[in-house]
């Protein structure tokens, strides 16, 4: 696998990061993608979760839990196994053929919509194309910038597009850091699809698990698509324990909190320029990413690079101060 090879798609690829650097430190520090290093403790889970076919019940557990938390109407909400999968299914659902996506962001989603035939057009603030385009997407906090949309603007968009039969795509990936930001309580209005992750923020993304909030006839139709056990038992169990637990959703977003403030306080003795991100991921600049990507991986730490783009990194949460201090270490080199 080529260095390109690397870079390209998503993070999280220790296992090939280690081929391409043998004689790099172990174990290796995986900061290349932006999933919570404090894991949710998981849950007992029922026997019968693993021996059978996911259960309607069981569903209905979770997504009550899920709607709990988002602040949304339970008939706008489903439980989707992880929100790839809808990304990939939106540009046949919703038909549109001229999409407005905001650069830089999360790459799949202008990939769905390439792979669909669709027009895509890269701007910096796809919200003031409501009115000429079929749809837009964006992501609130953007990945990997941690540009933020008012609510107030994302709904004058969702108007605009609504009345002319458009949508707006609103992928809330990291919402859960920032609650008030969501869009959900306007889940179920005409024009409007929210993307609700869940292994990012509960630190679980093996789990794959995620939700779609549309109104009724856009979920039919997903439905149709899916079917009816696209998410497992043991995902639908740990979704409803882990939605319902505030006391833990709380405590964990001033701890990424804390544990953010300190990569920034350490990225700021640095060369690095830290220009954005939220409390799970930094987006910095530097005079040269191939050259600290590299210069990281030889120490064992896998950062994030992007295709085509010479100064800018991602660099994830570092779990442990000891991960922080191997951090720094490589950054002095």
């Amino acid at each position: 696998m080529t260095e390109d090879d690397l870079i390209t798609g998503h993070g999280g690829r220790i296992n090939a990061m280690a081929r391409a650097f043998p004689d790099a430190p172990l174990p290796w520090i995986d900061l290349s993608t932006g999933i919570s290093p404090f894991t949710y403790p998981l849950p007992a889970i029922a026997q019968d979760a693993w021996e059978r076919l996911p259960t309607a019940s069981a569903r209905d557990a979770c997504e009550r839990s899920m709607v709990s938390t988002f602040g949304c109407d339970p008939a706008v909400c489903r439980a989707v196994a992880g929100t790839e999968i809808v990304i990939r299914q939106l540009p046949a659902v919703l038909g549109a053929r001229r999409v407005a996506l905001r650069t830089p962001s999360y790459i799949d989603h202008a990939l769905a919509w390439g792979a669909a035939g669709a027009e895509i057009l890269s701007v910096s603030e796809p919200l003031a194309m409501a009115s000429e385009v079929d749809a837009i997407v964006i992501v609130n906090p953007n990945n990997p910038d941690g540009y933020r949309w008012p609510l107030d603007r994302i709904e004058a968009a969702r108007e605009t597009l609504a009345a002319r039969n458009g949508w707006l795509i609103v992928d809330e990936a990291y919402a859960d850091l920032e609650p008030k930001r969501s869009m959900a309580a306007a889940a179920g209005k005409e024009g409007l699809v929210v993307l609700r992750s869940f292994g990012k923020f509960f630190g679980l993304a093996g789990i794959r698990l995620g939700a779609v909030l549309a109104p009724s006839g856009l979920l039919e139709r997903l439905d149709a698509r899916l079917g009816d056990w696209d998410v497992s038992g043991p995902a639908l169990s740990v979704g409803a324990a882990a939605y319902r637990d505030r006391d833990w959703q709380e405590a964990t977003r001033e701890r990424l909190r804390d544990a953010s403030l300190s990569l920034r306080e350490m990225l700021a003795s640095t060369e690095l320029r830290d220009i954005g991100g939220t409390d799970l991921f930094r987006f910095a600049f530097t005079s040269d990413a191939g050259l600290l990507w590299r210069q990281l991986a030889e120490q064992g730490i896998a950062i994030r690079r992007f295709a085509g783009d010479l100064h800018h990194v991602r660099i994830g949460l570092p779990g442990t101060d000891r991960s922080l201090a191997r951090l720094r270490a490589a950054l002095s080199l």
